[in-house]
Formats: structure tokens, sequence, C-alpha cells
């Protein structure tokens, strides 16, 4: 597979190990431009496996740095659900078309932001975040959309923002989270999509240098970020996320 890449390819996987890393440790949004770009260069399901393996590599950095900040409980709430989401999206992957799904999510997302913007603006409580239904809902939004396009990071991103948890354990949860998912979802890709080879795992390996790179800035950038900043960063990721769901 290496030696049959185009330059475009080359250069696309590039820039797309580079975001994961950044993505990885703190600086979300960035998978946001190159998603489209992957799947115009491999082919919309192809990616999923091309990228998935360089997301696993990000998330262990990512756990390594940030070991000790997250809260088990939160990921534990979301997992269940999750599991469950991966096999909707195996099941309805064949039925309807992938950008209704998206459509669908992307307007379940929007709503959800809308109720978490308008209670923090007007200093409402949430109260849905203390019912059980709350979790296992993003819990399946997520695992779902994982499944489909690795696109899970608005909705946790929705759901932590609702939560009002503070950047590192954001961060924390996020890298916990998605480690956990991401290693569950490969055998599915594997045996049941077959779209993850030992030809794409080379390929991996081969960015596997630039994410660490990536990681590294991440990292770096985070740090610079003061609480109240980073949360508006986040949540303006998430509006530019839950808007491109929509028009795709």
């Amino acid at each position: 597979m290496l030696e049959s890449l185009n330059p475009f390819q080359w250069t696309i996987i590039s820039i797309t190990a580079l975001c994961i890393g950044m993505s990885k440790t703190g600086v979300q949004g960035m998978m946001l431009l190159i998603v489209p770009y992957m799947a115009m260069a491999f082919g919309a399901k192809e990616s999923t496996g091309v990228i998935l393996p360089m997301l696993c590599m990000a998330d262990v950095i990512a756990v390594t740095y940030y070991k000790r900040i997250a809260d088990w409980k939160v990921v534990a709430k979301l997992l269940p659900t999750a599991i469950l989401g991966f096999f909707v999206a195996i099941f309805v992957d064949s039925l309807i078309p992938t950008h209704e799904f998206r459509r669908l999510m992307g307007w379940t997302l929007a709503l959800a932001l809308g109720v978490m913007i308008w209670s923090e603006i007007f200093g409402k409580e949430n109260r849905w975040m203390r019912k059980w239904w709350y979790s296992a809902i993003f819990g399946l939004l997520g695992g779902f959309t994982t499944m489909i396009g690795n696109a899970a990071g608005p909705v946790l991103s929705v759901y932590l923002l609702s939560m009002r948890k503070e950047k590192m354990e954001y961060i924390g949860i996020n890298a916990w989270f998605f480690l956990v998912v991401n290693l569950l979802k490969i055998p599915l890709q594997v045996f049941v999509w077959d779209n993850i080879t030992w030809d794409t795992f080379s390929l991996n390996l081969v960015m596997l240098p630039i994410i660490g790179i990536g990681a590294l800035i991440g990292i770096r950038i985070v740090k610079l970020f003061p609480e109240k900043a980073f949360r508006r960063f986040i949540q303006i990721v998430t509006i530019l996320s839950v808007i491109m769901m929509l028009v795709q």
C-alpha cells in the first residue's frame, strides 16, 4: 500500500496524523478540517479503517500523559450504551444512508447544545444530567457516531460541557473514554467491515512519529489555555462540528 500512495494521499494522511496527535492531547476540533479530505483520499468507509489505529496510538499517548486525571464514574456511565451504539451502526449501515443518520445526530446534538448554552447564560441547572437516561443517550450517540465515521468528539464534548467539567478533567475523561471505545472498535472493523489490514496498519506505523509530534504540540498549547478560554474554545469547536454534521 505504501508504494501505491500518491502525493495527495501522503500529504493528507501526514496532516491527519499531526491533527490526531494534537486533538487527543486537548486541541480538539483539528479533525474537523481533515476528515472530509481523508474520505476523498481513501474512500468514506476505507478512511475510517486508516484513521482508527492512528486514533488508538494517540489515545495511548494521551492516557499515558493524563493517566491520573479522569473521572472513571463518568466513563463507566457512557460505555454500556456506547457499545450498543456500535452494533446499531453496523445494523443500519446497509439499510439507511449514513448522511441521514449524521444529520439526525446533528439535530440531536444541536438541541442538547442549545439547552447547555441556555443553562449557562441564564445560570440554570441542567436537571437532565441527573437522570440515568442522560448518560445512556450520549453513550449511544457516541458509540454510533464513532463507529460510522470516528465522529464522536462533538457528542462527548456536549456531554462533558453540560456536566461542567474542568479543563484537565475534561481532557482526562476524553482520553480514557476514547481509548477504550476505539480499542473495542478494532475487531469489528477488522472482521465485520474488513477495512483494517496489514497494509493499512503498516501505513499507521509510518505515521506514528508525526502523531507523537502532534501530541507534544497539543500538550504545549493546552497549557497556555486559561480555564475559561479553554471552555469557550471547546464550545466553539463543538458548535462548528454540529454545523458540519447538519450540512454534510
